[in-house]
Formats: structure tokens, sequence, C-alpha cells
């Protein structure tokens, strides 16, 4: 067990006080000035009870002691008052904790003391620690031990001397200290908090014991040697005794063990004679061996003779090997060769233990104490003897096992194993060095070596860079560079992983900065070499790189290297302002800006870059280009730009007036952002610029205050402009955030609107007296959105305005208005019943809020009785819990009678969670009302179990659906039966969707139910209703009574006053949540009841009543006990994976604290391994269920992120368990083993990271896995053998093992050095190849790829090659023919992708592959049978081709070209698509006949292959086809594709296939349509006419296809676009409707319901027509299509998916340059891209001289929407209870009012701007009159609503707030027109 390292806490002077009289009794005692001095002030410390203080006192003591040095004030060194305050100061330094600052000044007061008086202080420090010593009670032994050790302070020579005088008796008190924390340790076991304390106070004790020793060391080993009867002899083999009983009990903390370790070999050191001798004797106790030896005293080796038994603790090694190493003297020869045997045998000792065990603590250890070691070797090498030398060189055995530990463990998950294992290689590296004594290791081949193999490494290797970065500083970053030029490459790409970015720049940063070093010493050129390596590159990335890639470089990479070279920031900006390619970026790349952004952000982040006045703005980049950056399409473009304006290397560096102006363009524009790190990026840098601004005005402020008395003078600061600036900027900041809480606010808006304003208030606050009063500012309206904002729907929102509205004055909530709070009040209890689930959410925050304020007593009166003097919130929380309480009562009666009434009026669990929430946020501890608060919590569990009851038969019910039980109601029980069947299971998936009217009518066919009178008439009743109902009530009651648990005071006895739950309640809630995990069938239920078990266990776990402690244990001991004797009679659920059986014991063990020693996890899983290993007794459906059970609980917990590392040790049985799993005959024992075995694969080898299987992210190196988990290497051996020699029969572990072998891979690192040989399991890997299954052969294949090694693959290979029959007339079965093809096809790509291999190498490797192939390709002709083989070999062979075309042998390919002309590809008289592999064949066939025709015969090939009958084929070809036409040159064009557009023509009218067919017109979209027309094909020539109605029509009737689709909606726009582009004046009447059809295809294409691809698709469509088509000055398609156009992008810019809206925002940039003289750049972010698409197209209407038209179709967009009904109340509620979870698609994204605002402003703008135009007087009139009908409607609808309806009604109230401004905005449009003189008023 591992002892947690403690946070650093800030350390509190206590005070002292002196016995009352004790310096009264001094003023008449005889002594000088000194002492007179003295003792004042400690009369004066004794008045102040301030411990600081006291402490300034004491250090004036020191002075005036040293004052009494010399021989002239000996004579007042020796007056009686002196010796009196100096056995006080002393008495006062033993009484001070250790931990208290007090204790130091005393201890520096007291060595100021003169000579004279030491003998007197020594006899008073003996006095007072004997008196300390004497102490029999254990509760002092602490005290006692801490008094010891600051008599043992460095320095401190009167402790040193006291301790001298009392040797004896302190180390007779710590021997009985030990036993006595010994003895208390084996009674506190499960006792965690209090064995926790013990620990710190053994390991103290032990500490003490050292240092004393080592203090006085000589002394002690003269009295021993000397004196052979001296009782120091009993003692200190007493203390051995103890700390080897310490070290063998593994009961103690590891880090007592530790420490317990280097004591036994400090005794041994000081007991033992000879020190020659003491390295022999740890020798032998590593070794565990014992000899009887002159030279050991037998009292020593009495007391240690329980380290040397044979079962002694594994553990004992290896602290003594850190003992050995920390105690010995290294440095000193005075241990002979001895000790060098010694240094010799620890690292054995170590890497045998790291092979047996898994424990993180263990490994944790182990690495520390190796890398110890190694810097104890790199001392002892200075003087050690040439063997000694040669046994640690690079090449030796140790150094070789050395690495191999380093390999196995430099990937390990344990951050501190990978950076001790750096250490490590580091020394070895060292070691060699300074062993072989070559000063250039660029010459030595062990450096040489590993640099090969370090650099063929993959780079998702951690280690490597580690290793690397070592390697750098022995070889040097030139060899590195010319030994891999694209490192700095290599290590750009990396970063963009995540994973990986922090190795890599680690490495980056060690080889740029010693390449600088290296360079300026040797060249004088060197900064643009050094800028050609690593800066250029860095840029190159930048602007090209992908956005997550460039990311991290900026975190990572950037700030290390201007650290490194500030003077490369010229030359940064320098060369991105030269470059002029790609300067705003594309859809994945930041472009040349966003890489300038972002090194401006950095250089002035790290103090690189100054920026201190307006004027240097200009000199340094252009205002426009940080304009432009601000409004780019990128988010971290932008994100950049902000930072360049907001970070600063001084935070109170001045904001200047260009940086606010830049700010407010920034911030209302990118509030609404859907991501959240850019969210949390823009709230962070926000904060960084209310700080600057805080700390930049606080100096400002003092300046203007010093000429307060000035006004004059003040008035003319140039301070006090600056602070006016910042006052003004910090309240259009509020503003603007405030604003943006309208109602319809998106949730990104709402909460980087919220989160700043928090900010605000934290940083400025909100209260009376700030620094520049933005109190004055806040108003009611503020407020009143604020609270609006606590009925949204997501509760991030809400937690951000409670916390806000907590910061605003109490004032401000106008809670003095008594109806306001009671009509608050009120709706929060309305909320709290409410049937929709969110709504008691709102409920709860609401409450919180109310009970702050003393207010709410108004509305609570008369509600509940108590009287008290108690604090606000207590008091108002209690009588609101009990008013909660008291409803909740009474629904709970109600539900007793009807449960179906209840869940359709008032459900019960939102009283709960009101309950809960209320309690979450009181301070329980300090409650003031204890005998209310425990009633109170009596009623809360007694109506908690009565809850659970009315639900239970619903929750624990086996169906999945659940149960409606039996109601009491006599007069509804006749309809239950029709009920039931509604909720029970159906065929279809919409058996939710119909709600039951529960009315007064009854008729039989329906599910009405007659109401008693009294009651509603009417309740709409749903199964889903009553599951919610019943699920979200356990749900809450398991929250609450584990809050109880967790939160309540413990009343242990009647005596104690403040306890609020009984240990009887405890039991009792212990003993529900038991029921309730092993009772239920449904995961819900057991799921629910987890989350309070979790509650209860975390508190009885560090409760102080030993009953209650112990409840976990055994309950534990009775589940386990229970698992082992199930059967069938037994109540445990054996099916749905145990059910809440894995829960319970999880529960029970994660709760377990860390820092223990895990007793109840070691002993759960001991026994569950044992039950979930199979027996050899014979296994049936009963007697399995132990095993079952065992596996479901195993897998429950290795899935438990909380049980960590500590399960680690487990997981090779848990392994072996599911794999021998497989074996058994019972299906239900199988089951479990497949998902015992999915958990366990997942802790070994990581959550999956991506869907590619050949990743290497989820995978290990052979030698790091066997390394890891030795054990599994012979017992996968044995079961692989067992299950490969099984010829024809199916073997169930084979496909799990092939599933471990295949996520292994190779490593150059493997062979020679590995101890744990992967080379036995490569011919059982070969022999599964025969596997009649298929998957398994190719697992096989897979699996074999990591056990053979670069120079055994082509040898491997050719064997293979040799085991397929070179005839067809060997009888060899197919299977294995399969089997060895796969091996030989996945052996040969994984050596020619590998790294190892040079080109020369592989090209020799392909030339002897392709020779002995030559026999066997009768495999691939119809010779053989099998189309399955035939399709392995031509693969083998495809790959052989490709990977060396050009210097393949001409035989090799006419022997392809022969297989292709008699295949069936060319010839189909004789196929048969039924038979198994066919079309497996022919896409392997026709990639060879791609590869191996000549170019100029591909066109015949296209042709011929086009035509065939499988779409596969059809499909590969024309991929190939439009790589073909990609590499066609100029001259060959005309000629090679006419007959391919011919043919594809063809295809475009013939293909029914939708994927080629989709390919088909992608391709044709691709070609100019001018070479396309006239569209001609076999059956004659189409018009364009009829061209268009084909491809319209072609579109419509795809819609069942997503893909085609779009293909042939991309191509139909096409035609369009070229029709357009023609410049033809007039579109004939036959093609209108085709337009038209289109039109409305384009328009349904931005339905909400519409996945990405085809917005996506019509985004790219509308971009690409934005030049002929949106803005061309021409309406070349008439008004009315291309303002339906231009509706659809505005739809698409407000899509909720970002790429779609990213994809229309590109339109900007097709704008004609004599339109876009507005924009400031081509790429913006969608929000400006909608501004100003809305004001080029007002621009349009001018231009198209319709500004009269425009006027009225945007003023009818305004209205688009219709208005909400009067019964709009009755609708919502109907579809909020009737569909509580199928809401349909919901734009979360688009904000109604943004473009209200947006299209209202700019349809002002071009009414304002406008000449006199012409308006239809009946247009506007009607327009007019449905305004004024919608503006009445909305008043009535606003008259109608409940008191506070934004909580009541959040849905109705925003919606119609957004109807009033869109018709307040309409009218006055309409108004404004009516008014204009040039309406016209008839038509």
């Amino acid at each position: 067990m591992v002892l947690k390292k403690k946070k650093k806490e800030e350390v509190k002077a206590g005070s002292f006080a002196l016995e009352d009289g004790t310096l009264e009794k001094l003023q008449d005692i005889e002594g000088g000035p000194v002492g007179k001095e003295i003792m004042a002030i400690l009369q004066e410390c004794a008045q102040k009870r301030d411990g600081i203080f006291q402490i300034q006192l004491i250090k004036k003591i020191g002075p005036l002691f040293r004052k009494l040095q010399g021989n002239v004030m000996e004579a007042e060194a020796n007056t009686p008052l002196l010796h009196d305050l100096l056995q006080i100061l002393i008495a006062l330094y033993f009484s001070v904790d250790s931990k208290n600052p007090q204790k130091k000044a005393l201890m520096s007061a007291l060595l100021s003391i003169p000579d004279a008086l030491q003998p007197i202080a020594v006899g008073f420090m003996v006095q007072c620690l004997k008196e300390q010593l004497q102490s029999e009670s254990p509760a002092f032994y602490r005290s006692v031990t801490d008094a010891i050790a600051a008599c043992t302070e460095n320095s401190f020579n009167l402790g040193h001397m006291c301790i001298q005088v009392m040797r004896l008796e302190v180390f007779q008190f710590l021997q009985k200290a030990l036993s006595q924390y010994q003895f208390q340790n084996r009674a506190l076991r499960g006792n965690h908090i209090a064995q926790a304390h013990l620990m710190q106070d053994c390991l103290a004790a032990v500490k003490t014991a050292m240092v004393v020793t080592q203090k006085q060391q000589e002394p002690i080993h003269e009295i021993l040697h000397s004196q052979a009867n001296s009782p120091l002899w009993e003692v200190m083999s007493g203390l051995l005794q103890s700390f080897s009983e310490m070290l063998c009990d593994d009961d103690f903390l590891q880090t007592v063990q530790s420490t317990a370790g280097m004591a036994v070999i400090l005794f041994m050191k000081t007991m033992l004679k000879n020190k020659e001798n003491l390295a022999e004797l740890v020798g032998k106790l590593l070794n565990g061996t014992w000899s009887e030896e002159s030279y050991i005293p037998l009292r020593l080796s009495s007391s240690c003779a329980q380290l040397f038994e044979l079962d002694r603790s594994e553990t004992v090694a290896l602290f003594l090997c850190h003992g050995a190493l920390a105690m010995l003297d290294w440095k000193d020869k005075v241990h002979g060769s001895n000790g060098e045997k010694l240094l010799l045998q620890i690292p054995s000792t170590l890497i045998t233990l790291d092979s047996r065990h898994q424990e993180s603590s263990m490994a944790m250890s182990l690495s520390r104490i190796l890398s110890m070691w190694t810097s104890v070797t790199l001392d002892v090498l200075e003087c050690c003897s040439q063997a000694f030398k040669d046994t640690l060189k690079g090449s030796s055995p140790l150094a070789v096992s050395l690495l191999e530990y380093v390999y196995s463990h430099w990937d390990h998950p344990l951050d501190g194993i990978r950076h001790q294992t750096k250490t490590i290689f580091r020394n070895i590296l060292r070691i060699h060095r300074t062993a072989t004594g070559k000063q250039d290791p660029n010459t030595d081949p062990f450096f040489i070596s590993l640099t090969q193999n370090l650099l063929s490494l993959e780079w998702h290797i951690k280690g490597k860079y580690a290793s690397l970065s070592c390697l750098v500083e022995f070889i040097g970053p030139g060899s590195l560079l010319a030994a891999a030029s694209d490192i700095p490459a290599q290590l750009l790409a990396q970063i963009g992983d995540q994973s990986l970015a922090p190795y890599a720049s680690d490495l980056l940063e060690t080889m740029f900065v010693s390449h600088k070093t290296q360079l300026r010493s040797s060249q004088a050129a060197w900064l643009e070499l050094w800028h050609k390596t690593w800066v250029e590159p860095l840029m190159s990335v930048l602007c090209e790189g992908h956005l997550d890639q460039t990311s991290y470089i900026i975190d990572y990479c950037l700030p290390r290297i201007l650290k490194c070279s500030p003077e490369s920031l010229a030359h940064m900006i320098e060369l991105l302002q030269n470059s002029g390619n790609n300067k705003t970026g594309s859809k994945s790349e930041r472009g040349t800006l966003g890489a300038l952004m972002t090194c401006l952000r950095a250089a002035r982040a790290h103090g690189v870059l100054e920026i201190s006045e307006d004027s240097c703005w200009s000199e340094l980049l252009p205002i426009t280009l940080l304009r432009q950056a601000l409004v780019n399409k990128h988010d971290q473009v932008r994100l950049d730009t902000l930072g360049f304006l907001c970070e600063s290397h001084r935070s109170t560096e001045v904001l200047t007036s260009t940086e606010m102006d830049l700010i407010r363009l920034f911030l209302p524009n990118n509030l609404n952002s859907q991501a959240p790190a850019i969210r949390q990026q823009i709230v962070c840098l926000m904060k960084k610029l209310f700080s600057r601004i805080r700390d930049s005005a606080q100096p400002l402020q003092k300046r203007v205050d010093q000429n307060l008395n000035k006004p004059e003078v003040t008035e003319c600061l140039p301070e006090t402009e600056t602070l006016k600036k910042y006052k003004e900027f910090l309240i259009w900041v509020c503003g603007s955030l405030f604003h943006a809480l309208f109602p319809g606010a998106s949730f990104p808006t709402c909460f980087c609107a919220l989160h700043l304003l928090n900010l605000l208030a934290d940083t400025f606050t909100f209260l009376p007296g700030g620094l520049f009063e933005l109190s004055e500012f806040l108003m009611h309206e503020h407020v009143e959105v604020v609270l609006e904002c606590l009925a949204h729907s997501f509760e991030e929102i809400k937690i951000l305005s409670f916390g806000l509205l907590m910061k605003f004055p109490a004032s401000s909530l106008d809670l003095k208005d008594d109806s306001r709070v009671k009509d608050l009040f009120k709706a929060a209890l309305a909320l709290s019943s409410s049937t929709k689930p969110f709504d008691c959410v709102t409920a709860s925050y609401l409450l919180r809020l109310l009970v702050h304020h003393y207010e709410l007593q108004s509305a609570l009166d008369g509600k509940v009785d108590i009287k008290s003097d108690g604090s606000v919130l207590e008091l108002n929380t209690l009588c609101v819990v009990k008013l909660l309480l008291l409803d909740l009562t009474s629904e709970v009666v109600q539900a007793e009678t009807s449960l179906l009434q209840a869940a359709a009026t008032q459900p019960l669990y939102g009283r709960v969670h009101c309950i809960v929430a209320l309690l979450q946020q009181l301070e329980t501890k300090s409650l003031t009302l204890i005998s209310e608060w425990r009633a109170l919590s009596t009623d809360l569990i007694t109506v908690s179990y009565k809850m659970s009851a009315v639900v239970s038969p619903v929750v624990q019910s086996s169906s999945p659906e659940g149960l409606i039980p039996m109601d009491t109601d006599s007069e509804i029980a006749s309809s239950l039966q029709d009920i039931l069947r509604e909720i029970q299971p159906r065929d279809s998936n919409n058996f939710f969707s119909g709600a039951r009217l529960l009315g007064e009518e009854q008729e039989v066919e329906s599910s009405h139910l007659k109401i008693k009178e009294g009651r509603s008439p009417s309740l709409q009743v749903t199964a889903q209703m009553v599951l919610v109902c019943c699920w979200r009530s356990m749900k809450e009651v398991s929250i609450l009574l584990g809050i109880l648990c967790q939160q309540l005071p413990l009343q242990v006895s009647s005596e104690r006053a403040d306890g609020l739950l009984t240990v009887q309640q405890v039991e009792e809630i212990g003993q529900y949540f038991r029921q309730q995990l092993l009772q239920s069938r449904h995961r819900g239920a057991f799921e629910l009841a987890y989350v309070g078990f979790v509650k209860l266990t975390d508190m009885l776990s560090r409760c102080q009543v030993e009953s209650l402690r112990k409840l976990p244990e055994q309950w534990l001991q009775d589940i386990l006990e229970e698992v082992t004797c199930s059967g069938p009679s037994s109540k445990l659920c054996a099916t749905r994976r145990s059910a809440g059986i894995p829960f319970y014991v999880q529960a029970l063990l994660s709760s377990e604290p860390k820092s223990s020693t895990c007793f109840l996890l070691k002993t759960a899983m001991k026994q569950l391994i044992a039950l979930a290993l199979p027996t050899n007794a014979a296994q049936n459906d009963y007697s399995a269920v132990p095993q079952v059970h065992a596996m479901n609980i195993l897998r429950a917990l290795f899935r438990d992120t909380r049980l960590g590392e500590n399960i680690v040790p487990y997981i090779v049985d848990g392994m072996k368990a599911a794999i021998l799993g497989f074996t058994s005959p019972v299906w239900a024992v199988r089951n479990s083993a497949t998902l015992l075995f999915s958990a366990v694969m997942t802790r070994m080898f990581g959550v999956k990271k991506g869907k590619d299987e050949s990743s290497k992210k989820n995978r290990m190196t052979g030698r790091e896995f066997f390394s890891r988990y030795p054990a599994l290497y012979p017992f996968l051996l044995n079961c692989l053998e067992a299950a490969s020699e099984e010829n024809q029969r199916l073997h169930p572990n084979l496909f799990l093992l092939l599933l471990i072998l295949g996520r292994l891979y190779p490593s150059p690192m493997d062979g020679s050095y590995s101890t744990l040989s992967l080379a036995p399991f490569v011919p059982l890997i070969i022999r599964c190849r025969r596997s009649p299954v298929y998957r398994s052969r190719e697992m096989a294949a897979r699996a074999l790829v990591p056990f053979v090694t670069g120079s055994q693959a082509p040898l491997i290979l050719q064997q293979l090659l040799q085991d397929l029959p070179d005839h067809p007339g060997t009888a060899v079965p197919q299977n294995y023919l399969h089997g060895t093809l796969l091996q030989i096809l996945y052996l040969l790509r994984s050596h020619l992708e590998s790294r190892q291999r040079t080109d020369l190498e592989n090209l020799q490797v392909i030339g002897d592959l392709a020779s002995q192939i030559h026999s066997k390709f009768w495999l691939a002709s119809r010779v053989n049978p099998c189309y399955v083989t035939r399709a392995c070999f031509l693969d083998i062979v495809t790959c052989l081709n490709k990977a060396y075309r050009a210097s393949a042998s001409e035989e090799l390919k006419e022997l392809l070209q022969a297989t292709v002309s008699d295949s069936e590809l060319l010839d189909h008289s004789s196929c048969s698509v039924e038979a198994p592999g066919w079309t497996q064949y022919l896409i392997s066939i026709t990639s060879v006949a791609l590869s191996v025709n000549p170019q100029t015969q591909l066109n015949t090939l296209f042709h011929h292959l086009l035509k065939n009958k499988v779409y596969e084929v059809r499909a590969l070809v024309l991929d190939a086809l439009v790589k073909w036409m990609q590499g066609l040159d100029g001259t060959t064009e005309n000629s090679s594709l006419s007959r391919v557009k011919s043919i594809l023509r063809n295809m475009a009218l013939q293909e029914l296939h939708p994927i080629c067919l989709g390919k088909v017109l992608r391709i044709l979209s691709c070609l100019n349509m001018d070479s396309l027309l006239p569209w001609t094909t076999e059956s004659g020539t189409m018009s364009f006419g009829d061209l268009l109605k084909w491809a319209v029509s072609l579109t419509e009737s795809s819609i069942y296809s997503e893909e085609l689709f779009c293909d042939a909606l991309f191509f139909t726009s096409k035609l369009i676009l070229y029709l357009v582009q023609c410049d033809c004046k007039d579109l004939s009447d036959s093609m209108l409707p085709d337009v038209q059809r289109w039109v409305t295809l384009m328009a349904q294409c931005c339905e909400e319901a519409q996945s990405c691809d085809v917005k996506m698709t019509a985004a790219d469509i509308l971009v690409r027509g934005t030049t002929s088509i949106l803005s061309n000055v021409k309406l070349t398609l008439g008004l009315q299509e291309t303002l339906t156009l231009w509706r659809i992008l505005f739809t698409l810019l407000q899509d909720e998916d970002q790429d779609v809206r990213e994809c229309a925002a590109d339109f900007i940039g097709q704008v004609p340059s004599e339109l876009a003289s507005e924009i400031l750049t081509d790429i913006v972010h969608p929000v400006m891209a909608l501004d100003k698409g809305l004001s080029l197209l007002c621009q349009l209407f001018k231009l198209w001289d319709q500004t009269s038209s425009g006027v009225i179709v945007l003023t009818e967009w305004l209205l688009r929407d219709a208005s909400p009904k009067e019964n709009t109340e009755e609708d919502c509620s109907l579809v909020d209870e009737e569909y509580l979870f199928e809401k349909g698609e919901v734009n979360m994204w688009a904000e109604k009012l943004v473009y209200i605002r947006m299209l209202f402003k700019h349809l002002s703008k071009l009414l304002a701007s406008a000449q006199p135009v012409l308006f239809e007087e009946e247009e506007v009139s009607q327009l007019l009159k449905l305004a004024s009908s919608r503006e009445r409607s909305v008043k009535q609808l606003l008259k109608q609503m409940p008191p506070f309806p934004k909580f009541s009604k959040t849905y109705d109230f925003n919606q119609v707030h957004i109807e009033e401004e869109r018709i307040a905005s309409a009218l006055t449009i309409l108004n404004s027109l009516q008014k204009k003189p040039a309406v016209v008023l008839s038509c």
C-alpha cells in the first residue's frame, strides 16, 4: 500500500500560553538588565494571543543572549533569573508543536545562549526530555517522538548533547513506541483513518531512530564493541527486530517498509564490528540465504532472523536494496570487492522482482530504486576495478538486461515510471561512456547501433522521444540530423496527436537548443542554417498544417523556440509577410495570416514583443490585418488574435484604445461558439484581460488618489483618461453580455455571457464600492434576464446564473415586495411537482436562491411553525424542506392509491430533488436547530422508504419497459389491462407515441378511465410518464439517502447533542440499498441505487464507529458466500449480467481508501478469481452459476476507474479466467467470459482510439506485453499449443488467443535482448493456418507479424512459399492454402512497410520471392477451383508488383498478363456469382489487370470492365479511372478521353447501382461541360433541355440514397450553372419548370431533418453559383428563384452543424470585387457572412432595380413564421407530456432574434438609402393588417400568462417574446412605408 503525498498546506503559527503566575514568581529574583529584558519579552508574549506577533518577539531574545558572550558579562549570565528564564524557554521549546513556526524561533534563540549557560541548558533539556520519555500513554507517543526529533535538528548542538546524555532512554522509548504501533496496527485493521494516522506516527518513530543513530553512530559503535554486556545491545537488537518485522509485514505502508529497510541496513552497519563484512552480509540478506559467520554477532543474527526465512515477502529484498544503496558508503573503498559484488547483485535482484510483480506501487518503487542504483554506480566508477567497469559496458549482459528493462517500461501507463526510465537510460549511457573511456560517441559501435535502432522505432512510442532526448546529450544534434534529416518534420507531425505532443515537443526543444549551441560554436553564419532547420518547417506547418496539429504546436512548441531564440521573431514575421500563398487559409488550414497571429501572440505573451503605445500598432502591422483576423472563419485564428490582444508578459501593462476597439469587434460575434474548447479559451483569455485591467488600474488609481486635493491636476492626468476608458469599456462589456441573454439565446451564447459576467463579478464585483463602481450600471432588467436563465434547459446555465445572482447585491432581486416573493416561491413549488423532468431542476435553483433571503419568511408565514434565532439560511432551508416534505407525504399517499394519477398530475421525484438540492448547499456540521433537524431527517427517511415501496414494483420488474401495478381504486381498475398492454414491448417502435386520455368518457376500445369527483376531468397518461415517474423517483430516493448518510452528523451516543443520524438508521439504509441492488432485475434500478450506495460506503469507510466501519467488510463476506453457494434456489439474478450484484461489490471495494492496504479488494479478488477459474468437475447450467457471477463481478471491477492501478495485479488471472471460460460447455459461462475478456483487453491495451485495426495506438510490442504480464507467457503458449493441435475441429480458445497476439507488434529493440523469447510462438501460430474458420485464419496471419523479427521475415516467407504446392495434383486442403497465403500476405506487407530495412535489402527480398513464386502461379488460374485462395494469391502478387514496379521482372509481368487474359474477368461464360469468394476474386484480378496493363491499353480495358455485371468491379474501375484521368497530359487528353466520355455518358443513363451511378456522376461533374456536349449516347443525342429534365428527375428519384442524391444534385447544378454561364438571355419555357424543380430540391436540402452531407452539397453548390447566379447583376433565373436561393443560403448560414455554416460562408470569397468593397476578407466566420450577405442582397436589389419588391419580400421574411395560436399553452403541454424524449429535429445553435435584428437593420438601411420607389398599396396593406393582427394575438397571450411565466411556461414565454420583437420590427418598416411620399395607392 502507498502513502499519498500530502498537499502543501498553509502553516499557521499557533500561539502558546504560560501557566498562571509563572513569570510573576520571577519578579523578585536577582538578575541583570538582559534578564529583565528577556522577562519583559516573555511577559508580552504571554499577554498576546497572536502567534505571528509572538514569533517576532521571540526573535528579539537571540540578540540579547549574544550580548552575554565574553568574560565581561559572565557574571550576569550566571544569575538565577537567567537560569529560570532559560528553563521557561526550554520548556516552551518542548511543548510547542513540531509544525509550529515558533519551534524554529525558539531554537534560534536557544542557539544564541552563551557558552557559560550551555551546560545548564543541556541539564534543563535532559530534565524536560526525561519527563516526556516517562509518558506511558500511547496517545502522547507521537509528541514525544517529535520532541526527540527536535533535538536532532542540524546545528542544534544543545539537542545533540541532550540526546547523547539520554541515548539509552531514547532508544528504549522508541522501541516501546514501535512495539505499541505494531500491536495497534493489528488491532486497527479496517479502520483506515486511524490506520493512516498510525502509519504516520510509525514512520516518524523509525525516522527518528535512524537520525539518532546517525548522529551518534561512532559513540554507539564504540560502546557496542567495547562493552559486550552493555544495555545498548539489548535495545538496539530490539529496535532491529521491530524494523525487520515491519519490513516483513505487508500491512504497513510501503513508505514505512522502505524506511524500515534503510533502518535495518543502518543498524547492521552500526552493530557490525568490521564494515568490510557489511556488503557480504547484505548480499546474503538479498538472497535470503543464511550461514553462520564469525563476524556476525549473535544478537544481530537473532534480531533479523525472519529476514532470512524462505517464505518472506518479496518486497523485503526490494526495500533492502533501497536501504543498501542509501545507507552504505559507496564512495569510500571500505567495502572492497564485496561492495562491487553487491552493487552488481542489486540490479539483477530488482529485475527479477520486476518480472514477478505487477502492482503499480511496487513497480514505482522498483524503478526509483533502480534509478538510484545507476546514480550510485556512476559515483563508484570513479574508484573501482577494471573488471567492474567491464561488466557495465553497453554490450555486457548486465547493461543488456537494464536496457531491456528500459524498453519494457518506457511506455508504462504511470508517468513516474516513465520519468524514472528516462533517468535510468541516461545513466546507462553515462555508465557506458565512463566505463569505456571513449570521448567520441559517434565512433562508438554501441552508440551507433543504439541510434539506428531508436530511429527505426515507430513514432507513436513515447519512450522513443525520451531516449532520443538523452542520446542527443551524448552524440549531439548534428549527428542525429545527419542520420535522419527529417526529424524536425516528423516531430512537428507528431505534435498533432495530443497524447504525443508533450513528448515530441520536449525532444524538439532539446534538439534545437543543443543545435543552436553547437552551430554557434562552430559556424559564423549559424543563425540562417538554424532558421532553415527549425523555424521554417515550423512556419510551414503553422500555415498548412491541420488546425488540431497547429493548436498543439502553439501550446507546446512555439513559446519554447521563441524563448530559445527571441531574435527569430523578426525572421518569422518577415517569412510570413513575404509569403503570398494561402494568406487567409482554407477549410482545414489557418494560412499565413493565422500563422502570423499565432507567432505574435506567443511572442507577446512571453515578453519577446512589447506594445505600449497606439503608435506601435501601425509600425508592427496594419490594424486592418488584425480586423481581418478577428473575423476569420477559423476559430483558432480568431482566438490567437484575441490572445494577442489580451495576453501580456506583464499583468500591469495598460490596455490601449486600439485593443479595446478590436475586442469590441470580436466579442459580440463569438459568444455563440459550439466547440466547448473554443468557449473555454475565450473565457480564459477574457479572464486574463480583466485581470490585466484590474492590475494595471490599481497603480493608475493610486496616482490619481495622490492628487485628489487638486481637481484641476487630476482632470489633466493621463491616468484619469485611461481609467475613464477602462470604465466605459467594462460597462460596454457588461451591456453586451446582458444583451446577449435574450429570449431564445443558444446554450453557447448563454454559457459565454454568464461565465464572463461571473468573471467580472469576481474581478471587479457588482457590489457597491468596487474599483469601477459596476453596481451603478446594474439595472433591474439585467437581474431579470439572469433570473430567467434559471429556467434554461441546460443545467450548466442554471449553475452559472445561480452563481451570478448570488454575487449581485441582495437588494437587486427586489424581494422587498411580498407579492413578488410569494409569486416566486409559488412558481418554484409548482415546478417541483411538474410532470416535466427538467422543471424540478429549475425549482431547486429557485429555492436555493430564495432561502438565502430573509424575505422568504413572508411567503412561508403560516405554512410551517418554527421559531428560532438561527441563521437565515438554516431557518429558511428547514422551513422549505418541511413544507416540501408535507407535500411529498400527501403525494405518496395519493400514489399508493393510484400510481397512474400521481404520474399524470404530481410525480414524486420533483419534491425529493428539491430537498436534495437544499441539503447539499447547507453546512450540516454547524447546525443550531438540532432537534428540528433530527426529527426532519427521521421523517425524510420514513417517506423515502414509502416512496420506494410505491415505485419498486415498476423498477424491479423483469419487463424491460417496466410495469404498471394494479391500483386499489376500483373505478379505474377496469382500464389497467389496456394500459398494461400499452406499456409492454411491441413489434414497432411507436408504442410510446400514443397518449391515453383518462377522462370522464368510458369506452371499451380505449384506455379511458373514469375519474372521481374533484379530480381533473381529463388526464393524459402514457407509458413514458409512468416510467419517468418511477425511475426518477427511485433515483432521487437513492441520492437523498446517500446525501443524508454522507452529510448529516452521526449520533454515536445519546450524550452527543449535535448528532442527527443514528447508527440504527444508517444500518437500515444500508439494508435498503442491499435489497435494491441484489433484488432488482433491471439495469436502471440497480444503477440508480448504486449512486446512493457509493455515498454510503464512502461514509462508512471513514466512520469512527467500529460497528459501522466493519459493515462493508461484513457485507462483502456475506455476498461472496452467497455467490459461492448460489444455485437454482438462490434469489440472486443469474441473468442480465448478474444484475445489481457487480454494482454492489463494486461500491464496497471502490470506496476503500487508496492509501490503505486494500484488504477488501485483495480478499474479494482472491475469492472471485478462484470462482471464475474452471474446475475439473462436470458443469451444468446450475453448477456454473457461481462462476458466472464471479466473471460478471470481475468484469465490473476491471472497468471501474476508481480502483485505478490497484486492480492491475489481477489482470493476468482475469485474462486466464476469460480464456478458460470459453472451454465451458455452458453458454452462460462462455457469454460472461466474452464480456470479461473485453474488459481485461481494455485494461491491458487501453480504450480503442480509432477504427483502424492496424493502428498501433492500442497495441504493445511483444517485449513490453510479456514484461508487463510475464505470467501470461507460459499460459498463452500452452493454450496456443493445445488449440493448434486440433486439425479440423474448432477450438473455442483459438480466436481469443489470436486476438491477443494480434494486438502485439514487432520492435527493432526486440530480439537477442529479450528474456521472454517470442520464437516458440511462431510455429504454433503458423500451425493455426489450417483452421476451418475464415476469421481465425485471418487472425493467425495478423498475429504472426509481431512474432517475426525483421531479419527472420525473409526466411519465414520462403518457408511459407515452399509449403505451397507447385502443381494442382497435390491434395492440399483449401483452408490450409488460404491460411498459408494470408500469412504470406500479412508478413510481406509488414516487411515492406517496416523502416528497419533499406530499399536495397527490400529489393533483394522482392527478387527472391518473385523468382520463387513463379511455380505457384497455378493458384491464380482456373485450375484452382477456390476463388478465395485465387484472390489471396493475386493480392500477394499485386503487393510484390506495387512495391517495386519498375524493377519487377518481365517474366512476372507476362505471367500476370497471361493470368488476366485467361481469367473470368474477360470471359464471363463460366462465372458463378453464387460461388464463395467470387466477388473477392474479381476485385483482386481487376486490381492486377489495372496494374499490369500499359497506359495506352487502359482505355480499352476501362471500356470492357465498366460493363462487368459485378458492381464492385465497376466501382473499382471508376476509382482507377479518376486517377488515370489526373495523370493524362494535354497531348493525349482528347484522344484518350473521347471514348471514356462516351462510356460515362452511356453509364449515366444505364447504370442501376447507386454507388456506381454516383461515381459516374461525380466524374462527369469534374469534366468540362463543353467536352460532354452534345450528349451523345448509343441511343442517340439528347438535347440540353432533355438532359436537364433527366438530371432533375434522377435527383428527385434518388432521394432514397443520400450519396447518389448529392452526386445527382451536384451534376444537375453543374448543368444549370453551365446554362447560366453561357450568357443565354432568357431560359426557354421548357426549361423553366426544371429549373424551378431544381430550386425546390435545393430548398429541401436545408431542412433540419437532412443530413450534414446533403447540406454541405447544397452549400457547395451555392458557393459555386455565387458569381453567376446569386450576385449576378442580371437576374438570370428570375427574382423569385434567386431570392429562394438566397434564403437557402441564409438558412444554411444558421445551420446547427458548424461545417455546413463554414462551407456556406465561403460564398463571400466568390462575390465580385466591385460588390465586395465593405467585406474585410474573403474568409469570414458564418455570423459575419450572414450579416454581409444580407447587406449584399440589399445592395443587389438596387442594382436589379427591384427595391420595392425587395422591401416587400424582406418584410415578408420578417413575418414568415406562423403566429402563436391561442391554445399555445395546451399545445405545448400536450407535446411535452406526450413525447418526453422525442422532440424532433431542433436547431440548438440558431438564434432567431439575431437573424431578425440583422434583417431589420439592413432592411431599414435599404429603405433609408433608396430613392423614391413605387410600392403597391394592396401588398403593404395586407402585410400591415397581418402584422397588426399578430400583434393583438401576442398581447392577448401575454395577458393570459401566469405570474413568472419565464419559469412555468418557459418555451411559450420565449416564443411570444421573439414573435413580439419580430412583429414590432415589421410594423416599424410597414409604418415607414406608409409615410413614404412615393407609395402608389393603386395598382
